[in-house]
């Protein structure tokens, strides 16, 4: 058996990866490095807790004593690194506990597993000759796109983060490489775009859309409602994660992205439209009523969109959604949450 750290898997893309990850593989025990901050919630995981390969461990990955405990008391070989604050408007408030958390804690985890699994740069201590450190990121590390429909992010598009959540993903990018070209780890980093799907928190944008209509409240959308972003169904995001941990080359990134760009125009007219024929209002001709455009985000950028080519063409990863599947299957999952019937 083999011990793997997973961290912030009690979050939205975490929590879909681990029971995908337990079903699919027997030979790993799986030990969770959550703090529960608002993001996380353990509800979202009660279909592991009964798995005997599943470990939750309530903790701070800044908090290093602990994370040297874990590599000692569970003898761990590799890292799926997950945790992250990632929410654009609370970076905007609070910048700091973004530094702490998105650079701070990426690099006590690195570096412990570096002194773990190394007897110096470049040797590797004979039993972790195989242990990898996988990096999850974003594509928000890059900027802002033209809206040339031909204009994608590529792994070698230059960083160009405009948030001080972006800036601090692109931080903990960079130390990733750096442990790479000075230490010699094999490590991998994927950047993905814009995740949906089940166990999403409440205050992204697809879950906030579902709950507003269906309380019959206004929907916000920022700006002019023509912000792009490319559209990832979090189990292919999952699926991609697994790929690139076991058969990515080390020291290169890889861009997970949908295919699938849309306005948020366009995901609230989809989403009113499904839940129009879903569970229709009793007091509004349409959901699309309760649309209301508000002030624009601080530096929101206007266009992301990944290509994915390396990943498919090199490691053979596809999406099975596409937004017009994933985003059904994502309505039907929150009104069951919801508890909303016809």
């Amino acid at each position: 058996m083999k011990n793997i750290l997973l961290t912030g898997t009690a979050g939205f893309i975490g929590s879909n990866f681990v029971p995908y990850f337990l079903d699919k593989y027997l030979e790993y025990n799986l030990i969770n490095l959550d703090l529960l901050t608002y993001a996380g919630n353990l509800d979202n995981l009660k279909e592991c807790e009964g798995n005997p390969r599943y470990k939750f461990i309530k903790g701070d990955i800044c908090n290093r004593e602990l994370v040297e405990f874990i590599f000692t008391e569970y003898d761990i070989s590799g890292v799926i690194h997950f945790a992250a604050e990632s929410h654009v408007d609370n970076s905007i408030k609070n910048p700091g506990v973004f530094v702490q958390t998105n650079v701070n804690g990426t690099f006590t985890l690195i570096d412990v597993a570096y002194k773990y699994w190394m007897n110096k740069p470049f040797e590797y201590k004979e039993k972790y000759n195989n242990s990898r450190f996988h990096h999850i990121s974003t594509d928000e590390v890059y900027g802002t796109l033209t809206l040339n429909p031909t204009d994608l992010f590529t792994e070698a598009t230059p960083y160009a983060p405009n948030s001080p959540y972006s800036a601090s993903k692109a931080s903990s990018d960079m130390i990733i490489r750096a442990y790479n070209e000075t230490y010699g780890m094999n490590t991998v980093i994927t950047n993905c775009s814009n995740n949906y799907g089940p166990k999403q928190h409440d205050e992204k944008l697809i879950p906030t859309i579902i709950r507003k209509a269906l309380n019959n409240e206004s929907i916000p959308i920022y700006g002019d409602g023509k912000n792009i972003r490319d559209w990832l169904y979090v189990l292919d995001h999952c699926k991609g994660i697994d790929i690139v941990y076991h058969t990515g080359k080390t020291a290169n990134t890889y861009n997970i992205g949908g295919r699938n760009e849309r306005t948020n125009l366009q995901i609230v007219d989809a989403i009113t439209t499904i839940l129009d024929e879903k569970v229709p209002s009793k007091t509004l001709g349409s959901y699309k009523e309760l649309i209301t455009f508000v002030e624009d985000r601080a530096g929101h950028d206007r266009r992301y969109a990944i290509d994915a080519t390396k990943l498919e063409t090199e490691l053979g990863w596809k999406a099975n959604e596409n937004f017009d599947t994933g985003i059904i299957l994502t309505v039907e999952w929150y009104l069951k949450k919801y508890k909303v019937t016809k």
